[in-house]
């Protein structure tokens, strides 16, 4: 039993998370429907009760559990935290959306939790088999809750796409993972990392298993070219599903990016650098000049996401900490960005209407000057304006792979972010200076109004002192890798 203790501490909080969702998940049969908001508050405390866990069991070492398949080190724990304040969020948003289209059930906040226990894995991962469990969870998940509105045939159509894609994208990144197991003889990432400092003979054989695990990690992630499904499955799955695909899971798919290429294939940083290279700007060409042509604000922020990966990529291809620490801080900025963005979309919506179309946005000044205020914040952090959050999320990425020697990709990265300002820039226009299509006053509940507040702010507050974000990145990225 002793022996078994420190493991289990390692892993507390994915073992509470598990535990409260499948509670959450039978207290749901024996509710009525007018009692339902305790399902809600249950999953906001288990998710602030796994944030306890977390934080109380943090220690800046970094330790090993299940035979070494399971790690908890400083990256894990931060990252686990921010996926915890992600979800809360998300929560908060989303509870009148659901209400309102009779989604508001138990396997929502279920499946949701389930899913971020997959995410969990995903960051403490230490092993090609535990990392896949996560990732498989998550997925599985995920691909449920798209359809989870059954009498949407548009959200019925993005699930298939997601899931055939997905399994397609899964395939992949398993046989990648087997080349490298046959090379190497092991599925511990940090042998395999060892075993490749000592000089595999298969040379040929890594590279072909790094291309499929590249491939796999570019899907997950909606990089280019494996981008195909991101605008589909945003456009199609209600706004509240599109919301989680496009936030938290970047946080849990950028952990398994450094734990098998930084942790495990380092060695091998020469031939992914080169790959990551060409899908960065692959991404931020397509991202930024197809977002120019969609009317729909969802397809919009979809490929506003692709673009995003894009600049994440810049930091990790680096190949150095700093760059690691900057792509930790960007896709944190993201995931708050993506949060707002979708928050104000839903704080738009009501009954029996999506408000998904650009022309919904226009006059919001004149039907509410705050809420087009914060969406204005939102707008100028995601396109890189000062002193906003957004920009010393790109100035940082950028920095570092200026620094690692990409003097040319970096250039033609600020001129197409220039490029890319030009959509966001068109909702702060329509917004500001175009008459409202509608009268019809916006409802939401005060603790939606005040999140929404907060997030929306909190860009600009953290614009103004990123040391904070960044020192806590660096923290994380220096003491575990």
């Amino acid at each position: 039993m002793n022996e078994i203790l420190p493991d289990l501490i390692s892993a507390l909080p994915e073992i509470f998370v598990l535990g409260m969702a499948m509670f959450i998940l039978l207290l749901d049969l024996f509710l009525k429907p007018s009692n339902r908001v305790l399902i809600y508050v249950f999953s906001q405390l288990t998710l602030a009760g796994a944030a306890a866990i977390t934080i109380l069991t943090h220690t800046p070492a970094v330790s090993y559990a299940f035979t070494g398949m399971f790690v908890d080190d400083p990256m894990s724990d931060v990252l686990k935290v921010m996926i915890y304040i992600g979800t809360a969020i998300m929560f908060v948003y989303t509870r009148q959306y659901l209400t309102l289209r009779g989604m508001f059930r138990g396997e929502y906040y279920a499946l949701v939790l389930f899913a971020m226990v997959g995410m969990m894995i995903m960051v403490s991962g230490q092993n090609f088999l535990t990392l896949y469990m996560g990732l498989e969870l998550l997925s599985l998940c995920l691909y449920a809750l798209v359809a989870l509105d059954r009498d949407n045939p548009r959200a019925t159509e993005a699930a298939m796409k997601y899931f055939v894609l997905g399994a397609l994208a899964s395939g992949m990144l398993l046989y990648g993972m087997s080349m490298m197991y046959g090379a190497t003889g092991s599925l511990d990432i940090i042998e395999v990392g060892n075993s490749l400092t000592q000089g595999a003979p298969t040379y040929s054989m890594l590279i072909l298993g790094l291309v499929f695990i590249v491939a796999g990690l570019a899907f997950k992630l909606g990089a280019v070219p494996f981008q195909m499904w991101v605008p589909d499955v945003y456009h199609g799955a209600p706004t509240a599903m599109t919301m989680l695909i496009g936030s938290v899971p970047k946080l849990a798919a950028f952990a398994m990016v450094i734990r098998l290429l930084v942790q495990g294939l380092y060695v091998l940083a020469v031939d992914w650098q080169g790959m990551l290279v060409i899908m960065a700007v692959l991404s931020i060409i397509i991202g930024n000049v197809t977002a120019i042509a969609q009317t729909n604000l969802k397809r919009m922020l979809a490929y506003s996401t692709i673009s995003h990966i894009g600049f994440l990529l810049f930091g990790i291809m680096s190949a150095s900490l700093n760059g690691f620490a900057s792509s930790m801080f960007y896709v944190s900025a993201y995931v708050l960005m993506t949060l707002a963005g979708f928050g104000m979309i839903l704080l738009l919506s009501r009954q029996g209407f999506e408000a998904e179309n650009l022309n919904d946005l226009k006059g919001l000044n004149q039907r509410s000057p705050w809420n087009a205020f914060l969406m204005m914040i939102v707008m100028f952090s995601m396109a890189g304006v000062p002193p906003t959050l957004g920009f010393y999320a790109k100035f940082t990425v950028l920095q570092a792979a200026l620094e690692a020697g990409f003097v040319g990709v970096v250039i033609f990265a600020v001129l197409m972010a220039a490029v890319g300002a030009f959509y966001y820039l068109r909702v702060v226009k329509l917004m500001y200076f175009d008459e409202p299509e509608g009268k019809s006053p916006i409802v939401a509940p005060n603790g939606m109004r005040v999140m929404l507040s907060v997030n929306a702010l909190a860009l600009l507050a953290l614009g103004l002192m990123p040391q904070i974000l960044m020192g806590i990145s660096a923290y994380a990225i220096f003491n575990s890798i």
